[in-house]
């Protein structure tokens, strides 16, 4: 990460003594938020912009939609020593960041790119994209796709209804497909405790207009122009 006086005087829009005056005049901001003297970024995950206006990665943007597999954190680096998702795109000929996260035993599609404006386009809470989850669950499974949908209130958290649907059951195991338009910490899996419910396995089918299709586990491919179209509308 860079200061931001050398982050706009790279891209050629001022000096850094001029952009120092930039900073201090609250006409800068990263990811939404007027920057301070000192502040560091990234252009290829913050967005960063001058009156309003985004300033451009040296890097050309990259798309991919990645099957993470289990096993792996939505990081590019883990103090714990862990697998990553940057492990699984090394090959891709850019640094890539995952918009979102999959936790460590959750897998599916995960979008990762390297453009910082519509990273946090699609993470500000009023982009509301659905996203489908497979959930494969064990215990009273008789009611659960409506026990799901009922839910409005997690631990004190307000959620938006979810909708939920039978996929397969067997007894007291079933796969259920959750879609919610809220991305809280843990949320399906929650919400699946809050049912009663023991998750066995998750994995994330779908995301707006991105489907995980038959992409093999650990696999990445590129967004095709209509995919990338359909989330920048």
């Amino acid at each position: 990460m860079d200061r931001l006086q050398k982050i706009l005087s790279a891209a050629g829009i001022c000096s850094r003594r001029a952009a120092e005056s930039l900073i201090q005049a609250g006409r800068v901001t990263v990811n939404g938020e007027t920057a301070t003297l000192g502040m560091r970024a990234d252009l290829d995950c913050d967005d960063v912009r001058v009156d309003g206006k985004p300033v451009a990665s040296k890097s050309e943007p990259v798309y991919l939609l990645l099957n993470k597999p289990r096993g792996y954190v939505s990081t590019l680096s883990d103090e714990k020593g862990r697998r990553t998702v940057a492990d699984l795109v090394r090959d891709c000929g850019a640094r890539v960041y995952p918009v979102g996260r999959l936790d460590l035993d959750s897998e599916g599609l995960l979008l990762m790119t390297n453009d910082g404006a519509l990273t946090q386009r699609l993470l500000h809470p009023s982009y509301e994209a659905e996203k489908e989850y497979y959930v494969w669950v064990r215990g009273d499974t008789a009611s659960a796709a409506a026990r799901l949908a009922q839910i409005t209130d997690l631990e004190g958290e307000p959620i938006r209804p979810a909708r939920a649907a039978f996929l397969r059951k067997d007894g007291d195991a079933a796969v259920l497909s959750v879609v919610i338009h809220e991305g809280k910490n843990r949320q399906v899996r929650r919400m699946c405790a809050a049912c009663g419910l023991r998750v066995t396995r998750l994995r994330r089918v779908r995301e707006h207009c991105l489907h995980l299709g038959s992409l093999p586990v650990g696999k990445w491919r590129h967004l095709t122009p209509a995919e990338l179209g359909a989330l920048r509308k």
